[in-house]
C-alpha cells in the first residue's frame, strides 16, 4: 500500500469523479471522516476525507489488499459483515410451532388483579 497526503477535498473530488466507486464507509456527518473505495483501470484506490486529521490517498498492490482494507474499515466503522446464514423468520416459526403443539404454558393471572 502506498499513501499520500492530500490537502485540498478538490483534489479527492476530482480523483473521484474519474474512478469507479465500489464503495464508501463512514460519514463526514456523523463521524470523522469518510473513506471511498475505487478504482481506475488496473489501481485499486482509497480516498480518505476527514475534517479532524489529514486526507489521503491510499493505492493498493491488488484487489485481495483493496477487499482486506475495506473488510478492515467496516470493522472500524462498525459495518462488520452481516451473518446471514440464520433466517430471523426461524425463531418466529419455532414459537409458532411451540403454540400448536401446546408446549407454551398459560400464564397465572391470578395474580395481577
Amino acid at each position: 500500500m502506498e499513501e499520500i497526503e492530500i490537502t485540498s477535498w478538490l483534489t479527492l473530488d476530482a480523483i473521484k469523479k474519474k474512478a469507479e466507486t465500489v464503495e464508501t464507509l463512514g460519514s463526514l456527518q456523523t463521524g470523522h471522516s469518510t473513506s471511498v473505495f475505487c478504482r481506475i483501470e488496473d489501481d485499486y484506490l482509497e480516498l480518505v476525507y476527514s475534517d479532524s486529521s489529514a486526507n489521503y490517498l491510499r493505492r493498493y498492490e491488488d484487489k485481495d489488499e483493496f477487499d482486506s482494507a475495506i473488510e478492515a474499515r467496516k470493522e472500524e466503522d462498525g459495518e462488520a459483515p452481516f451473518d446471514d446464514d440464520r433466517d430471523f423468520d426461524e425463531d418466529y416459526e419455532e414459537e409458532d410451532e411451540e403454540e400448536e403443539e401446546g408446549e407454551v404454558e398459560a400464564e397465572d393471572e391470578s395474580n395481577n388483579y
